[in-house]
């Protein structure tokens, strides 16, 4: 009955430290999110006419993205730069550290800029229940609301 008890809880140690410090392969989610695969329930990606637009050029634009990152908690820049237009972000869940990335790419379409983004879970299991698209949503809001001070 102890060994029993005591290999469950082995195991699922070993599962929270594998959530917790599993390697990331930066180039299998700092993609552009127009050519990156659908992320189905576990995750959100808004490209093309459903991206949304903003006043200004895609530095200004990528900069506003980065006081809004900077500012959430458990978030974290992976790869990309404003240089390059394209940001990568790994933001954890409070409790278990679950990740999730999260794409920015800015486009300029005349004196607006277009923000494509996708935000998916690290693992293909289940559903996020939400949480991607919500974080998407929110940090749009935030940075309409930056670029307008």
């Amino acid at each position: 009955m102890q060994t029993t008890l005591f290999v469950i809880i082995s195991i699922a140690v070993l599962g929270l430290g594998w959530i917790r410090f599993a390697p990331t392969d930066i180039d299998a989610f700092h993609i552009d999110p127009a050519i990156a695969n659908d992320p189905g329930p576990r995750g959100h990606k808004v490209i093309g006419l459903e991206a949304p637009r903003f006043d200004g050029d895609p530095d200004t634009v990528m900069e506003a993205l980065m006081r809004v990152a900077r500012a959430e908690p458990r978030v974290r820049r992976l790869d990309g730069s404003v240089d390059e237009g394209m940001l990568t972000f790994v933001a954890r869940s409070k409790w278990l550290g679950f990740r999730d990335y999260v794409t920015f790419k800015a486009v300029a379409e005349g004196s607006q800029t277009k923000l494509a983004a996708i935000s998916r879970s690290r693992y293909e299991i289940g559903s996020d229940w939400g949480t991607n698209r919500e974080r998407l949503e929110n940090w749009f809001t935030k940075i309409e609301q930056i670029l307008i001070e």
